[in-house]
Formats: C-alpha cells, structure tokens, sequence
C-alpha cells in the first residue's frame, strides 16, 4: 500500500521560529495556502526585531561579515530547491554572489563612510556610522529570490533587525530562505518573514511607530500612501531597486553619529 507524502504547511519566521498566523488565515499563492498574516504577526514581528536588534549592532562588523556569509554556504547547500522557486540556478547563484559581497563590507564600513572632520579648536571630531535600527521591507516580484536578497542584505550588513514583507504573488522564495536563515547563524528576530497581502500589511509597517526605516521596493502603486504614513512618525523611507548593488545601498539605513573628544595636553 502505497504511503501519503506529509505535505509542507508553509508558515510565518519570526523570531527565529515558524508560527501560523494568528488569524488562521491562508490565501492562494503559486497553487498553494500560503500564512496570510495579520496586524497581530506584524505587531509580533516588529517586537521581535526590535528585542534582537541591540544584540546584532553590538556584534563586532567581523562577526556580522561571518554570519552572513554562513547564510550564503546555507543557501549555496539548497541550491536545486531554490531553483526551482525562483527564476533557475543562475538566480540562485547570483543571490549567493550578492550574499557574500554584502557580507564582505560588513568590517569596511567605518572607513568608507566614516572619518575623521577637520575642526577650528583643540578637539578631535569623528563620524561613525551606526544602524538605524527596525527596517521593513517590501520584497519585490521579479526576481522572487534575487530582489528578496537585494533588498534584505543591506540593512542586515549595517547591523539592523529587519521585518520583510515576501512577494505576494511569489512567496516560496522567501518562504525557503527563511528555513535556511533558521539553520543559519544569523540570530533568531533579526530576519522576521512574513507572507500575505501588501495591501493589509504594508500600511500597519508605513505607521508603526517602532519601525525606523522602511524600503518601498515592492510597494508599486502604493508607495505615495505609505509614504504619507511614513511621514507622520518620521519614519526613514527608502526606494529601493531590485538591481542594485552598492555600498551606499548599506548607508541609506545608517545613521552618521558625530562624537568630539578633546585633544589631550
């Protein structure tokens, strides 16, 4: 008698772990039920980021380079599941590549974007560069693993907790690079993924008075809207492109900290 596969329940990632949604409720994604999250797992998500984050900043920028350049032997180790999720192997392959060039500014950064200022007076005066703190993202479309990548690894590089928003319409990419940060040694609530409608979810991040920063890269048409809501807290609000790979693209979720110290006699 033959047996029945255990199907795959595909869930929510946050704070390191795989809850349903609060709601119980699933929507139709690539001809599957997909976790469609609530304001309650947006809510979840951005305490649990907001709770890791400290431990990731303080992390030396060594530290952080090694860790994601784990996540990317944990991606290189699935490539022929990815592939099949995404656009093919050469998507995968490229995700790898960004993955581990994005690591490998995580301990450059300082020098790049910091310094030390020419001063009128007996002191010394640095910029330093520091993270910005809970980054949302809204993951693009096209390409499913690629543009999730793109977007994700900068603030991560800079040391923030971030709180993703997968593609709506492509979900499994993400859904699979979630399983391999779990494996990964990327802490849990660093990376907190969640799948659902932009239309219910983006909004909820736009005003969260605990997120810092927000990337538009999968907003489409509603980005003049979110960016309203960004706006009555302040919020950081970048535009993201899923083609670019830049160190500055690591900047826009730094903030530049002046200190002054006195010269000594």
């Amino acid at each position: 008698m033959s047996r029945l596969p255990v199907k795959k329940t595909y869930k929510l990632f946050i704070g390191g772990a795989f809850p349903r949604s609060e709601s119980g409720r699933t929507y139709d994604a690539e001809e599957q039920n997909v976790a469609r999250a609530s304001r309650k797992d947006v809510r979840d998500a951005v305490r649990a980021a907001r709770d890791a984050q400290p431990g990731w900043a303080k992390a030396t920028a060594y530290n952080r380079g090694q860790v994601l350049y784990r996540l990317a032997e944990m991606v290189e180790a699935r490539v022929a599941e990815f592939a099949e999720l995404c656009g093919g192997r050469d998507e995968v392959e490229q995700s790898i590549d960004r993955i581990v060039w994005y690591a490998g500014w995580a301990d450059k950064l300082p020098q790049v974007l910091g310094g030390s200022n020419p001063v009128a007076g007996p002191y010394f005066n640095f910029t330093v560069p520091e993270p910005t703190g809970v980054v949302a993202v809204l993951a693009p479309d096209e390409p499913p693993l690629l543009g999730l990548v793109t977007r994700l690894l900068p603030p991560l590089v800079g040391g923030n907790a971030t709180v993703v928003v997968a593609s709506e319409s492509r979900p499994f990419a993400a859904i699979e690079l979630a399983e391999a940060l779990a494996t990964s040694d990327v802490p849990g609530g660093i990376v907190n993924l969640l799948t659902g409608h932009h239309s219910e979810l983006a909004p909820v991040l736009a005003s969260h008075m605990d997120v810092n920063a927000i990337d538009l890269c999968g907003a489409d048409g509603d980005a003049p809207e979110l960016e309203r809501l960004a706006a009555d807290n302040v919020k950081r609000v970048v535009r993201g492109r899923a083609d670019v790979q830049s160190p500055w693209e690591i900047a826009s979720f730094l903030e530049l900290k002046t200190v002054w110290h006195p010269m000594g006699q």
